[in-house]
């Protein structure tokens, strides 16, 4: 689907596209994932730096690696994993980008007010 080509998506892109943002709406995840693109982490150190508990950071690794967002390798008995996809950063940089254009003509607005 091209953006000027007028064509809906089929309903099974739109089903896949809901899921994809439905994994991006937990703030746990989006969290997980910026420590990651600080660097290869392991668990361990997940929870020190996040305060969740090892099921809850291991339930959502699960999810954020079967959407490929997040791939993991083994040294030793530990699990290291990493950020694999730059598409989550570059949302969140136009998602914020947006809301900092939406707040500025906000405030404009109650400037001439």
């Amino acid at each position: 689907m091209t953006p000027m080509s007028g064509d809906m998506p089929s309903p099974q892109l739109l089903e896949e596209f809901s899921q994809f943002f439905r994994l991006l709406s937990e703030p746990a995840r989006l969290q997980l994932i910026c420590h990651l693109k600080q660097g290869p982490m392991d668990v361990a150190a997940l929870i020190e730096a996040t305060g969740f508990s090892q099921s809850h950071i291991s339930r959502q690794l699960g999810q954020l690696q079967r959407a490929g967002l997040v791939s993991c390798e083994r040294d030793g008995v530990r699990m290291i994993y990493q950020a694999q996809d730059e598409l989550v950063s570059d949302l969140c940089n136009l998602v914020q980008k947006r809301m900092k254009q939406r707040l500025e003509a906000q405030l404009e607005q109650l400037q001439i007010a």
